[in-house]
């Protein structure tokens, strides 16, 4: 990546009550979001901000892990990423003020055991969106090692 500023546009269309289709035109896919139902109005079964919020926490995580493991030469045979958002209310408003973070990184080769998570550690501390917001991430890193069969 280099130094220069970078845009992302993202598109918004109010669809009805509580609902509305998120878009890019540097993207295919759209994305349908709404209110969710634990507010007033909101709706079932649709991605809401406080999903998408959560999600760009663990997506960077992966996305800055997959590139520093690569730069690094580390192989691994799966990550997989759980992350929960906590929405408190401080000062009277509700604020997204934790993210647990609980990456699982599945290696084959136990003697990159302290390799791997150090890299799990490089990639919380490097991802963009962490450092961009002020919740509070807390990091529960998993390495297993699997069987070749």
């Amino acid at each position: 990546m280099s130094d220069k500023k970078h845009k992302y546009q993202v598109d918004l269309d109010w669809k009805e009550g509580r609902i509305g289709t998120l878009s890019s035109p540097e993207l295919d896919d759209k994305i349908e979001v709404a209110t969710p139902p634990q507010f007033d109005g909101g709706v079932e079964g649709i991605w809401s901000p406080e999903h998408l919020f959560v999600s760009s926490v663990s997506s960077c995580f992966m996305t800055t892990f997959v590139a520093i493991a690569e730069y690094s030469k580390l192989k691994f045979e799966n990550l997989e990423v759980k992350a929960t958002g906590k929405l408190s209310k401080e000062d009277g408003k509700f604020v997204v003020s934790e993210i647990t973070l609980k990456p699982q990184l599945t290696i084959t080769d136990e003697k990159f055991y302290d390799k791997a998570k150090r890299i799990m550690e490089k990639a919380e501390e490097a991802c963009l969106i962490t450092r961009s917001i002020k919740t509070k991430i807390l990091f529960e890193p998993k390495v297993n090692i699997a069987a070749l069969n």
